[in-house]
């Protein structure tokens, strides 16, 4: 089994087409197809159905797929190990964040850039959640996010800082003044939240539902920038994390309630291995948190 053959059986899988697949990979097609047909026959067993020109994972396939995104991903940490040893400044780092993290994250990837101009940055922004996926499909060198619960035991943890969440009214609201907000008071004002995909709208139900109470979630929105800008109107108010707002045209209220605190973390794969850029990101973000 090659690496080539485990590169070309991803791409296919990843495309649902050998055409398209060997465009991407500048090989013909009939390259494509007889390594792919060697890497079945090694296997003794078709990673694809065949009909006509279109293609579909067989249930082979669908298993075979996570292993040979590992295998790659390995071939692909012993040469990016090898470079380094060489002291070869070069590569790529794909780093993951949590929307209400991305001011903070900020100043960090200034940092880095600056520091280092001859590497490659792809920052990807999604919920906590979802980078959680992301990571788990080795998309992501490391992601910026927060955790909070029970931790998976492929993923290896290195809290930063915690954050309280906070109510943000527009600060020529009603309530913009006010030192602390309890939850009943809360439950008084028109809300809307982010949604689908957010654990800190999971957080503020079980809180709220925990004391008996029941807010008013006027709009529900999957986008922390549009929950701001809703806000900024003055006809709503909103919960989000602390480090999510910088808006000069907002304010933040405290809330009277302890359990409202949203942990950040770096997360990574335990097993993957950490380029000397990597580390230096992750470097960057610890400084930056006890600057902060």
């Amino acid at each position: 089994m090659e690496h080539r053959q485990l590169k070309y059986f991803l791409k296919a899988q990843e495309l649902l087409s050998f055409t398209e697949a060997a465009q991407q990979l500048h090989i013909s097609q009939s390259t494509l197809s007889q390594q792919i047909k060697q890497l079945e026959t090694e296997l003794n067993t078709p990673l694809f159905n065949r009909i006509g020109r279109q293609i579909t994972l067989t249930e082979a396939g669908t298993l075979f797929t996570d292993y040979a995104k590992q295998a790659v991903k390995k071939a692909e940490d012993g040469l990016q190990m090898i470079r380094d040893l060489n002291n070869l400044h070069i590569g790529t780092v794909t780093v993951g964040v949590a929307y209400s993290l991305k001011n903070f994250f900020t100043k960090a990837l200034i940092q880095f850039a600056a520091k280092f101009p001859q590497i490659n940055l792809k920052v990807v922004y999604d919920s906590s959640l979802g980078l959680f996926d992301r990571l788990d499909q080795f998309e992501l060198d490391f992601s910026l996010a927060f955790h909070e619960g029970v931790d998976v035991p492929h993923f290896a943890y290195q809290e930063l800082f915690s954050s309280p969440m906070v109510v943000v009214a527009n600060k020529q609201s009603k309530i913009a003044k006010k030192k602390l907000l309890s939850l009943d008071e809360i439950c008084e004002l028109p809300l809307v939240i982010a949604t689908r995909g957010y654990s800190s709208s999971h957080i503020i139900s079980k809180t709220f539902t925990r004391h008996g109470l029941d807010p008013k979630f006027s709009i529900e929105v999957n986008d922390i920038p549009t929950v701001l800008d809703l806000v900024k109107t003055g006809k709503w108010y909103s919960i989000v994390v602390q480090t999510s707002v910088i808006d000069k045209d907002l304010v933040t209220i405290p809330i009277d309630e302890k359990t409202l605190v949203r942990n950040t973390n770096i997360i990574s794969l335990k097993e993957a291995y950490e380029t000397k850029a990597i580390k230096e990101f992750k470097k960057i973000l610890i400084d930056l948190k006890h600057e902060d």
